[in-house]
């Protein structure tokens, strides 16, 4: 059962969610989650990102454990988190330059999130075969993607709230990235 594909789908997208279970990823978390279009572009991209790293990490992984060079696994996987996302980066700016703009600073900074250098690390460490790491990877991002979704959204209807002014802006944030992990901490559980 824990290798399992659903399992292992499941685990990354909601037991062991990257944002609100593992604490990773959370600068783009908090900082694109103010509207909802902006959220779901930024997940999509962080997923996107996800999959053409897990799948460069399986490969690149098998090829130093093939040669002994297991030490250089962490730098390799850098340098292709940020050539994936130069990819994503040029794509967007292209096909949709309003996106692009309105993303700012946050879309270059997905080579620095942690959820994506976690998840290279995590699928090695776990020793996933092909197969899982891909579904892992879909798990992950679509686990980023339905965190950043759901802090837009409640940020989104706290707009049309009368809140006081000592918990407005940054308190409220994290208020509700508060509640939202301890939502998703009850699925823990389902772990085993």
């Amino acid at each position: 059962m824990p290798d399992s594909l659903s399992f292992v789908f499941l685990n990354a997208f909601i037991i062991n969610n990257f944002v609100l279970a593992l604490f990773l990823g959370i600068c783009p978390f908090l900082g694109v989650s103010g509207k909802l279009q902006t959220a779901w572009s930024m997940g999509l991209a962080t997923a996107l990102v996800m999959l053409i790293s897990s799948v460069s990490a399986y490969v690149i992984n098998s090829l130093l454990v093939e040669f002994g060079l297991e030490f250089l696994r962490l730098i390799c996987y850098i340098a292709v988190i940020a050539s994936a996302v130069q990819l994503v980066e040029m794509a967007m700016k292209k096909f949709s330059p309003t996106l692009f703009r309105a993303l700012g600073i946050f879309l270059p900074l997905i080579t620095t999130n942690c959820a994506i250098l976690g998840l290279a690390l995590f699928q090695t460490f776990n020793e996933y075969n092909f197969l899982q790491s891909v579904v892992y990877s879909l798990g992950a991002g679509a686990g980023f993607m339905l965190a950043i979704v759901l802090m837009a959204g409640l940020r989104e209807k706290l707009e049309l709230a009368e809140v006081p002014s000592i918990s407005q802006g940054a308190a409220m944030s994290l208020m509700l990235a508060g509640i939202l992990s301890l939502s998703f901490m009850g699925f823990a559980g389902l772990g085993g």
